[in-house]
């Protein structure tokens, strides 16, 4: 008996180890999601799946978002007929910034509702003054963080993501609530100027190939069902869930 303990001891002490290390391992895996080092100049030295992060461009630079050549540009019309917008839709504008998406969705929705989300409470100052200056009724304004849009679960239909999730400071954190906000057949439209054409005059830092965007969507759950390439200078991603 005396044998039988002394073996007995050691070795739930060694399984109780091992399945603690393992537990560990699978905790440290699942935290492991960003890497930090020094890169581009207008990045912040954060990186995600091999990409580094942008600056998040300030309220600042809300005159360049309202520019009068926007629509020649980026052809704003045409993704907006990408979206085929129904009457009913409930939207998001994430990174809404100004409101520019915002205020030419919300009559297309006019049976719906138009969130725009923003983590810059100048953003949503400038698109309230803007829903109050054209009585615009069906635009809410929705203050978020670098890690939530702050929407109700299984809320909208349409999430629009226009050249800005390449600058979320937690692009894991923010792509799980979009996904906890989009009903089950919900669409996530993510434009991004593209990465694979030098002749968008855009920085690289904020420009995003389709393979890129495909591997970190694939990553949260989401899968491509269209590029839809009528845009001058950017993708037009159509993502759902993965069923």
């Amino acid at each position: 008996m005396k044998a039988m303990k002394k073996t007995f001891v050691p070795l739930l002490f060694i399984v109780c180890l091992l399945t603690f290390e393992k537990s560990t391992a699978q905790v440290a895996n699942t935290e492991v999601k960003y890497t930090y080092k020094r890169g581009d100049y207008n990045g912040i030295g954060k990186w995600y799946m091999g990409r580094e992060i942008a600056y998040v461009m300030g309220f600042q630079g809300i005159d360049w978002l309202e520019r009068s050549e926007r629509e020649k540009e980026e052809n704003v019309s045409t993704l907006i007929k990408n979206m085929r917008i129904k009457p009913n839709d409930s939207i998001a504008d994430i990174g809404a910034g100004s409101g520019y998406h915002v205020f030419k969705m919300a009559p297309l929705a006019e049976k719906g509702l138009v969130y725009a989300v923003d983590i810059q409470w100048e953003m949503l100052d400038a698109v309230q003054k803007k829903k109050t200056l054209t009585n615009v009724k069906n635009v809410e304004t929705i203050l978020g963080t670098e890690k939530s849009v702050n929407l109700p679960k299984h809320s909208v239909d349409k999430v629009l993501m226009v050249d800005v999730y390449h600058e979320f400071s937690y692009p894991v954190e923010m792509i799980e609530s979009i996904k906890n906000a989009l009903k089950t057949k919900g669409q996530l439209f993510l434009i991004e100027y593209r990465g694979e054409d030098s002749n968008v005059p855009i920085k690289k830092i904020h420009k995003m190939t389709e393979k890129q965007s495909v591997l970190e969507m694939e990553a949260a759950g989401f899968i491509l069902k269209e590029n839809i390439r009528n845009l001058p200078w950017q993708h037009c991603m159509i993502f759902e869930k993965k069923e």
